[in-house]
């Protein structure tokens, strides 16, 4: 057996029967390997490592199971990094395949590409360090084998996150030996795992803290996302009278047009999130970090450590009072939270529906659910009108995902989910051309879902190579561009000194057409249903180039009012 036979042995053995590639040097020559077990595995050729390491992060954020990225080891370290940093950030399970680029023995001399860390050379492992949560460097076949045993063990071990393995590219084709020193065993037995069970005493304290607080909210975060819990806790909090506010990750995990729903909190958020928040007497933090952007930058008036009670679960004992202190820290899946909970006796009726009627006019007051219509200039629309076109197009069989900038901020303050789980938003750095290969990414990972990506033209050209890789696959994929000629966001942000921001008006109807797939324009607000339709009828992968007014302001859907002095928004 050889190196590479070894290693897809190892990652079939471990239930990962496809990867996301731009294969070059070192990856190339495992590709004979994997050639030889094309029937159990299936590889997927990306047009650059940006778009495959997003692809391949989306395939562990929407499975639970580690996405593969397979790239050469200057590319995966530097462009592959967009899609890693995500996950690590995001807690997405995934696994980095890569070698040092060292051409048989020549790392020392300089070679162009080599990335051992030798003088004149980059350092793929060092690199890696900085943003996975397992790094290997193997110098040998075993160490190759067993370092990818390890990393699909880190990968998607809690917390989870990215894991690499990093191969001296000489090793990749050599034997391995008959009888190695650290002898290899087959890999099940090292991913074997019981799951933690949370503390009894804890569990009834969280009870009795729900049962006897006035205003209760609770905080879903991505644990709630991850383990897909959120229809059994919007059944809690329906039947309790409990708020159920969002942080970003957290965004559409329960239907959001429920009567306990409250919205994603944050600056770029829902204000009746914020302000249930700001009235709580008890906060159930449920597998988020509490992190400064959900927190309005700590704003003081919102969250009040020492006058409002605060309990934070999260299975990593880390993140629970990392950001701000708290009452009870738990260290438990949130889902086996929700289940307790939910089987225990509830509040009476009267107390119930006492919270709703609080959260009702809360939510009345800050015009939750209420989107404006805006003027804009002839032959566009507005942001509010494609999240319009949205809500009345997405069902339970969608997934939906999203880019950064002003886009992103009307769908996760202004665009109500009723679909728990059916976002997919990077949330990790949240970098612009997540969205094209996410959608991408999401349709091959989930073949049965009716698949619509949203993204700015900003982000749209950096990763627009996903629509030819849709188009080779024959994937139905919808994608939006919310094309307002520029970066909306920073424009919005510089007011009247705007510069470096605005862009050319291309058609990207007709850059779909040269990809592989079609396009549409759209340049009236009464045609975004319509061609949400037509274009998901059509097959293969669409381009909605929807003409957006560049004077559209995602300022006018964010709750920046009352911010701290200190803070300032980019």
């Amino acid at each position: 057996m050889k190196t590479n036979e070894g290693v897809i042995k190892t990652f079939i053995e471990a239930g990962i029967t496809r990867g996301f590639t731009l294969p070059g040097l070192g990856i190339t020559w495992s590709l004979p390997a994997f050639f030889d077990r094309k029937d159990e595995f299936e590889l997927v050729l990306a047009r650059s490592e940006q778009s495959a390491s997003v692809m391949a992060q989306v395939a562990g954020k929407l499975t639970g199971k580690p996405g593969l990225l397979m790239a050469q080891g200057p590319f995966a370290s530097s462009t592959g990094a967009f899609g890693i940093l995500e996950a690590y950030f995001s807690s997405s399970p995934m696994v980095v395949l890569t070698d040092t680029s060292c051409y048989d023995g020549f790392a020392q001399h300089g070679v162009y590409q080599t990335m051992t860390g030798d003088y004149g050379a980059g350092d793929a492992f060092a690199v890696m360090k900085t943003m996975t949560k397992y790094a290997t460097y193997a110098t040998t076949p075993q160490e190759a084998i067993y370092g990818t045993q390890l990393a699909v063990k880190h990968a998607a071990t809690p917390r989870q996150g990215p894991a690499a393995v990093v191969m001296r590219t000489n090793i990749i084709k050599e034997d391995v030996p008959d009888h190695p020193r650290a002898k290899l065993y087959p890999t099940e037995g090292y991913l074997r795992s019981t799951p933690m069970k949370p503390d009894g005493d804890a569990l009834a304290a969280i009870a009795e803290a729900l049962k006897t607080a006035e205003r209760p909210v609770i905080i879903a975060g991505n644990g709630i996302y991850m383990s897909r819990s959120g229809e059994k806790l919007s059944r809690l909090a329906n039947r309790e009278g409990i708020a159920v506010a969002s942080s970003y990750h957290g965004k559409g995990t329960i239907d959001e047009t429920t009567p306990v729903a409250v919205g994603m909190m944050g600056n770029w958020a829902a204000k009746s999130a914020n302000r249930m928040v700001q009235a709580a007497d008890l906060i159930l933090v449920l597998g988020c970090s509490l992190g400064p952007e959900y927190t309005r930058f700590r704003d003081e008036k919102m969250m009040r450590p020492g006058e409002q009670k605060i309990i934070q679960v999260d299975i990593d004992p880390l993140q629970a009072g990392w950001v701000l202190p708290v009452d009870m820290a738990v260290t438990a899946d949130v889902a086996d939270v929700v289940s307790f909970l939910l089987d225990r006796p509830g509040v009476d009726q009267v107390r119930a529906e006492k919270r709703k009627d609080f959260i009702t006019a809360l939510k009345a007051e800050n015009r939750y659910g209420d989107l404006p219509h805006y003027k804009t200039r002839p032959g566009t629309v507005h942001y509010a009108d494609i999240m319009r076109g949205l809500d009345g197009f997405l069902t339970p069989e969608d997934l939906l995902t999203l880019d950064a900038g002003t886009n992103r901020i009307w769908a996760t303050s202004s665009l109500p989910l009723r679909s728990p789980h059916q976002l997919v938003a990077p949330g990790g750095i949240g970098g612009m051309g997540w969205s094209t290969p996410a959608a991408t990414g999401a349709k091959i990972t989930c073949p049965e879902k009716r698949v619509t990506g949203v993204i700015g033209d900003g982000g749209f050209v950096m990763t627009m190579d996903a629509i030819a890789t849709a188009a080779e696959h024959n994937l139905d994929v919808v994608y939006v561009v919310a094309n307002n000629a520029g970066l909306g966001m920073v424009r919005d942000n510089l007011g009247n000194k705007a510069i470096g921001v605005n862009f050319g008006d291309h058609d990207f109807a007709k850059v779909a057409e040269g990809l592989g797939g079609s396009g549409m324009t759209v340049t009236e607000a009464d045609q975004i249903g319509d061609a949400l339709r037509e274009a998901h009828s059509r097959g293969g992968p669409v381009v909605l180039d929807v003409k957006v007014d560049p004077a559209a302001s995602h300022r006018d859907c964010s709750d920046y009012d009352d911010l701290p002095d200190n803070v300032s928004l980019k």
